[in-house]
């Protein structure tokens, strides 16, 4: 069974328990969930009952698929994502894309936890995404192409759409959150980057580090999905200042922002044009 087929017989299991069909997919990082409460949901699906889906063993990522209202508009809200570094494929962790992308959903809103590399920043700010670097290894549509699910070699010159920037950072006005905005760059991880990796990245341009979301932005950008990608800054991984980061602390940091973050996604949802 080629990924076409199996996306489709996921989506058919999520139809089979709610028919609501999403305008808007969210997927949220570590420490990020809270949002998910926000939807008036028409079902609550956890991943293990959906077809393939991939599994997350990582705290803070719940594993659950809301699918639901917020601010009026239909939406599917992943709480939670499988990693790379967990042992899945890159086909594997990019599968919930393709359901989303099956269900019906145009747009992808994705959210991540992530270190900041840029010194003029600190801890606890948000970041829209203008753009990546895939440092990570691997790409998602290494093997044969689908066709189906898009084209064999997907333009990427505008992997974060302009007008969704655009629109999130006006959000941010409105609400009087600072929005920072920058490039994030992908690793595998699990272990965190050395001093010396982080330096390096640093005079690439990007401004924040993570393990996760591009991978996850090229298959959407290869369905044809708009897409928009936001950053919690939860530590300083400028390279300069050595200090210890654990898991923990990140996810402290991240519950802390939670609360205009929730904020800003609900007021980018209720604005998105039809």
């Amino acid at each position: 069974m080629n990924w076409a087929a199996r996306a489709r017989e996921a989506a058919q299991a999520v139809q089979r328990i709610v028919a609501r069909t999403p305008e808007v997919a969210v997927i949220l990082g570590s420490g990020l969930g809270a949002l998910a409460e926000e939807v008036s949901s028409d079902a609550i699906i956890a991943y293990d009952e959906i077809p393939h889906f991939p599994r997350p063993s990582v705290e803070g990522h719940a594993g659950r698929l809301v699918v639901g209202t917020l601010e009026g508009r239909s939406v599917a809200v992943m709480q939670g994502r499988a990693h790379f570094y967990e042992g899945y494929t890159m086909a594997e962790v990019v599968f919930p894309v393709r359901v989303l992308h099956a269900l019906g959903a145009r747009v992808l809103v994705v959210s991540n936890a992530a270190g900041g590399l840029n010194r003029q920043w600190r801890a606890g700010d948000l970041m829209v995404i203008s753009d990546h670097i895939n440092f990570m290894g691997a790409n998602p549509l290494v093997g044969p192409n689908e066709a189906e699910m898009g084209p064999r070699f997907p333009d990427m010159s505008e992997a974060y759409d302009k007008d969704l920037v655009a629109l999130a950072e006006a959000a941010a006005l409105d609400l009087r959150i600072s929005l920072r905005k920058g490039i994030y760059v992908g690793v595998s991880g699990p272990s965190y980057e050395t001093p010396a990796e982080l330096r390096m990245l640093a005079r690439w341009g990007a401004d924040a580090v993570g393990m996760s979301t591009v991978h996850e932005v090229i298959a959407a950008r290869h369905a044809g999905m708009r897409v928009l990608g936001l950053t919690a800054i939860t530590d300083m991984a400028t390279g300069e200042v050595v200090a210890p980061v654990s898991h923990e602390e990140v996810l402290a940091v991240a519950r802390e922002l939670e609360p205009r973050f929730v904020r800003l996604v609900r007021r980018i949802v209720a604005t998105l044009p039809a």
